[in-house]
């Protein structure tokens, strides 16, 4: 890997940019649109919306008005989780391509396996549906690739049941003291790329002593420490920040490498990573 723009391949052969950038949190209007403008003006082109960020439009307006053209963009969102089953999610992802301005989307991921609003006794025969819908609109090509995000081993396991796509991407949380192994084996088993969201923690990780450490010694950024760190695990990682300078730090992720030392020492980090709880990741 030499820049934001070398790809991994998909199962479909679809090509995608090995750093993506992330807009959750990201509010909607100028601030989103100048974040975004500003990534693709560093050099990424790959970017990651969703409908419950609410930011696709102004994702959809900063891509438009930078000018570059759409074939040469790698653009996700994901499904909202109201819309699990057959008929919402097929009308959601047509709301998706509106509201983006865009004939396709290169990736849309189902955002929740288990959102609270399909929790019900047909909560597995509505996650098949959905999927099903997905199947449809990558056949009819309004999406070149279809994938999931949340998802764990039992959840992917339901799928497969139904399924006549396999899912091509597995969107979840990855960074330094937060690795799920387990689920990261079964994708890479069965060739589902994974996508590294919050690849930065939460700002406790800025003060762990050993990433600092191992920043130092590179001279690099604990970002770009813990980026770095997820490509060379062969993840995809999806920083986000709405700081110019800041999304051009986390660009620059090509010109070093980590030792396999400094890579076994950050694989051992625990604890440095705290979340509040969210009712839609309850395992179910």
């Amino acid at each position: 890997m030499k820049s934001l723009v070398d790809t991994y391949t998909l199962a479909n052969g679809v090509r995608i940019p090995v750093v993506g950038f992330g807009t959750w949190q990201t509010p909607a209007g100028e601030i989103a649109k100048t974040a975004v403008k500003a990534a693709l003006t560093s050099g990424y082109r790959h970017i990651d919306t969703a409908e419950m960020y609410g930011n696709e439009q102004s994702v959809g307006e900063a891509i438009k008005e930078s000018g570059i053209a759409r074939q040469q963009i790698f653009l996700t969102s994901k499904l909202n989780n109201h819309a699990h089953n057959y008929q919402a999610a097929t009308a959601a992802i047509d709301q998706s391509l509106k509201t983006l301005q865009v004939k396709y989307l290169d990736l849309f991921l189902i955002h929740w396996p288990n959102p609270k609003a399909a929790r019900n006794a047909n909560w597995k025969q509505h996650l098949q549906d959905t999927w099903e819908a997905l199947e449809d609109a990558y056949k009819a090509g309004k999406i070149k690739a279809i994938g999931v995000s949340n998802f764990r081993p039992h959840h992917l396991q339901i799928l497969a049941e139904t399924q006549t796509i396999q899912p091509m991407v597995n969107q979840i949380r990855i960074c330094p003291g937060d690795l799920d192994l387990k689920t990261i084996d079964y994708c890479r088993q069965n060739n589902i790329l994974l996508e590294a969201y919050s690849p930065l923690g939460t700002g406790k990780i800025f003060t762990n002593d050993t990433l600092k450490q191992i920043a130092a010694k590179n001279q690099r950024t604990v970002a770009q420490i813990c980026l770095r760190w997820s490509l060379q695990h062969q993840f995809l990682p999806l920083p986000k920040s709405v700081h110019e300078n800041r999304i051009e730090e986390n660009s620059q992720l090509f010109d070093f490498s980590l030792s396999k030392a400094d890579m076994e020492t950050i694989d051992q980090l625990k604890g440095i990573v705290g979340y509040a709880a969210d009712p839609d990741t309850v395992e179910f």
